[in-house]
């Protein structure tokens, strides 16, 4: 984690009043706008027992999976403004959504931000049949049957199914996406082979990895991790400057005050910056990323604006 954020997440944090030493006084609530087994729900499963230890009140974990997580969003959006219902959720999914679809909701207005979490790199991997080794050998096979390979999606709109997008724009390739109802599902689609190929987080991928049931290609990260140093990079294969990832954080309902926002990246930050937390995310490939609400603010505003020049030269639509 980079020191100056650190300090700066510590320096906002000192910043709370009445409310915040009233808060919480009954149950909070993180929804996770995808189906169990994902990214988001694992790091939200990591995070409920330490707040509700540092609380002493419940923290429930929530899905509410559904249109990229857009319906989870909106749930929170719409909820009292008072620190009691969160989102943990892929933010650069969150970031795409507003120029993919007709959102109920303004993320950038009604939505407060809180803290990013962690980000993690996509797993470029594919099912064991398919008979490449190397990101440039699937390249070869994807250009030798156009259209024809099929391309496992999290959601249409999301950030996997962009970076294949990114992919399919630096390789010349053509892939038949298969949409499913969050990064699990499509893990599995994958694993049965109904699919030949995913890019995905790699907190939920990287275990399907490591039984067989996926064979891993490549990390979609800058460089290589140090967790699985023999994992080259899609950049490696051949994609200069490729790199995509799954960035995971927290939101409240807009115009919740801001004290109460302070205790909860207080507790959050607290929470994943712990030797033990780093160390289990390390090993799997995700890296503690803290921000303060006004820098997680200033990145989304930033990602939103990215994603709409993006989807506009790749004239994206849904269907």
């Amino acid at each position: 984690m980079n020191k100056a954020i650190a300090a700066a997440c510590c320096a906002w944090c000192v910043i709370g009043t009445a409310s915040a030493q009233n808060y919480p006084s009954k149950t909070v609530r993180i929804i996770v706008p995808y189906p169990a087994g994902g990214t988001s729900d694992i790091l939200s499963r990591l995070l409920s027992p330490r707040l509700n230890e540092a609380f002493g009140q419940s923290v429930i974990v929530d899905n509410r999976p559904g249109a990229n997580g857009n319906i989870g969003a909106d749930l929170v959006a719409k909820s009292g403004p008072d620190g009691y219902t969160l989102l943990l959720a892929d933010l650069g999914a969150l970031a795409i959504s507003p120029s993919i679809y007709k959102l109920p909701f303004d993320p950038a207005k009604d939505l407060a931000p809180v803290t990013m979490v962690a980000y993690s790199p996509h797993l470029l991997a594919v099912h064991p049949s398919v008979p490449v080794k190397t990101t440039q050998e699937l390249i070869a096979l994807a250009r030798s049957k156009p259209g024809r390979m099929n391309f496992a999606v999290s959601s249409i709109g999301g950030a996997p199914h962009l970076a294949g997008v990114a992919f399919e724009a630096q390789t010349g390739i053509k892939w038949a996406y298969i949409p499913y109802k969050g990064g699990s599902d499509a893990i599995i689609g994958l694993a049965s082979g109904q699919a030949d190929a995913i890019f995905n987080g790699m907190l939920a991928t990287y275990p399907h990895c490591k039984s067989g049931k996926l064979k891993l290609l490549a990390v979609s990260s800058a460089k290589r991790l140090a967790s699985i140093p023999e994992v080259p990079t899609v950049a490696e294969g051949g994609l200069k400057d490729f790199e995509t990832g799954s960035w995971q954080g927290v939101l409240a309902a807009g115009n919740t005050p801001r004290d109460v926002l302070a205790r909860l990246n207080s507790e959050i930050v607290k929470a994943f910056s712990t030797a033990e937390m780093k160390e289990n995310l390390a090993k799997q490939g995700a890296e503690v990323y803290p921000m303060t609400p006004e820098q997680l603010g200033t990145w989304l505003k930033k990602e939103i604006d990215k994603w709409a020049a993006i989807v506009k030269a790749a004239n994206l639509k849904l269907e």
